[in-house]
């Protein structure tokens, strides 16, 4: 009988509800595959830096997203405090202000306007969508008032060339975002998994009725929750700011979109209560890998947005089958 169980073929032995839970681990792993059999030049060290430099802005923002969706939200503003976090710190970056205190007020000033999202859903009691397409908008005239339309360079002083490190320089032969990728997520995962407020995020996206009645601050978990994709959002700006030595007031239109992509993709529900960031990271890199295969396939750029759009809908449609 031991020979027979031995002898049992392995895919038998697979856990199903593991290979369902790996679900956008296992994308990812069959689109690097192919993709590496398509193209010579897809798995070389250099592509890959440059594909993690580049998914490392939207997973940032994807950060955050997660948090707020966690909680049944969404933020479509993210894109506007991107570029009006990235306005600020290209100004106070040209004035010479110093990096060290330049930052903090970029990062203080994205929460600040995530909060203001927040404190609409929550206290004004308005459906997350209508609340930040209201600030979407507004925040991104704010960014074309504030910059007159114009781009915001940070000047040629030693003040900008340390920040321009910050998107474009290497540490340990790794890009400068992607470790500012791998610490915020590091961040995220700790907060949602094991503090008192990751617990509350869960609870309330679960059932806000249940959440409240067992005495959790709900308006204040949604505040909070805004107030850390505001942030996110802010960071994000001041890599891209750093990269292009200047801040542009169009920066991050259609980000928030590759945002709440990456966070279905990483199998994060809409309708809160259910998802993890790791999954998040998958999602975001998904896209980026997605991206960076149709570029070196010379696709063009018409085709890479059906594409997108196609995989966001396979996954989205294999994630309602499976709650059916």
């Amino acid at each position: 009988m031991s020979q027979s169980i031995t002898a049992q073929p392995f895919y038998k032995r697979i856990n199903k509800a593991w290979l369902i839970e790996q679900k956008s681990l296992i994308a990812l792993m069959c689109l690097i595959f192919v993709v590496s059999l398509l193209s010579p030049n897809f798995l070389t060290v250099d592509n890959l830096l440059n594909i993690l430099r580049q998914t490392s802005i939207n997973a940032i923002i994807a950060v955050g997203m997660t948090i707020v969706i966690l909680t049944a939200g969404i933020d479509l503003s993210v894109g506007s405090v991107l570029a009006l976090s990235g306005a600020i710190v290209a100004t106070l970056i040209g004035m010479d202000v110093p990096v060290i205190v330049a930052l903090p007020v970029a990062l203080i000033a994205g929460a600040a306007l995530g909060a203001i999202s927040g404190i609409i859903v929550a206290k004004g009691k308005v459906q997350a969508f209508i609340a930040t397409l209201v600030t979407m908008t507004l925040l991104r005239g704010v960014t074309m008032v504030y910059t007159d339309g114009r781009p915001v360079p940070t000047g040629f002083s030693e003040t900008a060339d340390s920040f321009t490190w910050l998107g474009t320089g290497y540490l340990l032969g790794i890009p400068v975002p992607v470790w500012l990728m791998a610490i915020v997520f590091i961040g995220a995962w700790y907060l949602l998994n094991h503090t008192r407020f990751g617990r509350y995020i869960y609870a309330v996206g679960g059932n806000e009725s249940a959440a409240r009645l067992s005495g959790i601050a709900v308006d204040k978990v949604k505040i909070a929750a805004y107030a850390i994709c505001g942030s996110m959002a802010a960071l994000a700006g001041i890599i891209v700011t750093a990269r292009l030595s200047s801040a542009q007031p169009t920066a991050g239109m259609g980000y928030e979109l590759d945002a709440i992509a990456a966070v279905v993709l990483g199998g994060t529900s809409l309708m809160g209560g259910k998802g993890r960031i790791m999954g998040t990271l998958i999602g975001a890199l998904i896209i980026g890998f997605l991206n960076n295969a149709l570029n070196l396939l010379d696709v063009s750029s018409y085709y890479q947005m059906i594409a997108k759009a196609s995989v966001i809908l396979l996954a989205v449609l294999i994630d309602t089958k499976q709650k059916a």
